[in-house]
């Protein structure tokens, strides 16, 4: 503790104060209020995506550490990136393959493993060359009582080649 600080403690008992606590009446009041909380968390939910500075610049009268403050501590939101799984599949895709997961344990049941050499699968399909927009691009804001957001790549290009899987 400085030595101006232990000055500014020794006036306060001799003028009768009694605690350490701080007093609750002391200090600046706070700008942060109910009202504003819940216009920030409104627009917080309206694009999950907007920066602080895009927040600022529709409450210019708040500054950007307070609305920061409002969004982290009091609102509890997270700013976090999408994850990146391959592609979408629908409920019917699922049971599909589940379906031949099934024939194929059915036939490996009754063959054994020569059943395992003559199976032979194959595929085409286009791939397309494409540039998926960056983790900064795709953040945006996640309470944290959220289930985590899932960002599938479907943005194309006009590029693609045939690609055969056997």
């Amino acid at each position: 503790m400085s030595e101006s600080m232990v000055r500014r403690w020794v006036r306060e008992f001799k003028a009768g104060r009694h605690s350490l606590e701080d007093e609750s009446e002391r200090g600046r009041p706070s700008v942060v209020t109910d009202q504003l909380v819940a216009k920030v968390d409104s627009a917080v939910r309206g694009d999950r995506r907007s920066t602080v500075d895009e927040f600022h610049e529709c409450f210019p009268e708040i500054s950007r550490s307070f609305i920061h403050e409002i969004v982290s501590d009091k609102l509890d939101f997270r700013k976090v990136c999408a994850r990146w799984v391959p592609k979408e599949l629908t409920p019917e895709h699922k049971s599909q393959r589940v379906a031949a997961a099934r024939e194929f344990l059915g036939c490996y049941r009754m063959e054994g493993d020569p059943f395992l050499k003559s199976i032979v699968t194959g595929d085409e399909t286009w791939v397309s060359h494409y540039t998926p927009e960056n983790k900064r691009q795709s953040m945006q804001r996640k309470h944290t009582t959220s289930p985590s957001a899932k960002k599938f790549k479907v943005v194309k290009s006009t590029r693609k080649i045939m690609a055969s899987v056997f």
